[in-house]
């Protein structure tokens, strides 16, 4: 696991969408022992126009809207200027982007201290964002969604919970162990469901270790 603090900015025209996730369970916690830090950052706070209007018509013609360029730049320096040690990786969502993975988190929390993401919209971003800045542009998954805000808070938590402390132990990360997917029961032992009985495995109760870890490497999951 690593030790150092990491910090999150996240850049967004929907700021209050990360309000109850960041505020409870794990990642709440961590934030609250000081062990990550999260800011979320309004792209509408950079905007020059009284109606704080943060997109237009694409040129050339056709349906949606894009974000203004100069709004998201600004908001990106600003959020720069707050990470003034460690190296800062900056990434765009996009559904066009490379496919984020577990072996990508990892590769995050080793190698960047500090986390820009830019959270896309409608449309996208006007294409000089990207000629400017170069961010990393990244997906969740092959499908299209309504913008970065899920997938800011995907990566967030992927790469979180990776710090030191964060899970509280470090066992917790169960791809270090056996790989992600392997079957776990708790109590009772004996669970009755529309008549049937379903037991939990007599490996995983028979307080025999090298037999329980043995059902466990048999039924992980490849992949």
């Amino acid at each position: 696991m690593i030790k150092l603090m990491k910090r999150f900015e996240i850049i967004t025209v929907f700021p209050d969408a990360f309000k109850g996730y960041l505020s409870g369970s794990i990642i709440g916690r961590a934030i609250k022992r000081g062990l990550i830090q999260v800011g979320v950052t309004n792209i509408r706070d950079y905007t020059k126009n009284k109606h704080r209007k943060v997109d237009d018509r694409v040129y050339g013609g056709g349906p949606g809207m894009v974000l203004h360029a100069e709004p998201i730049l600004k908001a990106v320096e600003v959020s720069q200027k707050k990470f003034k040690k460690g190296k800062t990786k900056l990434i765009l969502f996009s559904a066009a982007g490379r496919e984020f993975t577990e072996s990508l988190a990892a590769r995050y929390v080793k190698n960047y201290d500090n986390f820009i993401f830019i959270c896309g919209r409608y449309e996208g971003v006007d294409e000089r964002v990207k000629k400017i800045l170069r961010p990393e542009e990244i997906s969740i998954g092959p499908y299209v969604l309504s913008g970065g805000e899920l997938p800011a808070l995907v990566v967030t938590d992927a790469v979180a919970r990776k710090v030191s402390g964060v899970l509280g132990k470090e066992e917790s990360l169960e791809e270090n162990r056996l790989g992600v997917g392997v079957p776990a029961y708790t109590r009772p032992e004996v669970f009755k469901y529309k008549g049937k009985s379903r037991r939990v495995p007599k490996e995983l109760i028979s307080g025999n270790h090298k037999s329980i870890e043995s059902w466990r490497v048999s039924h992980r999951k490849s992949g």
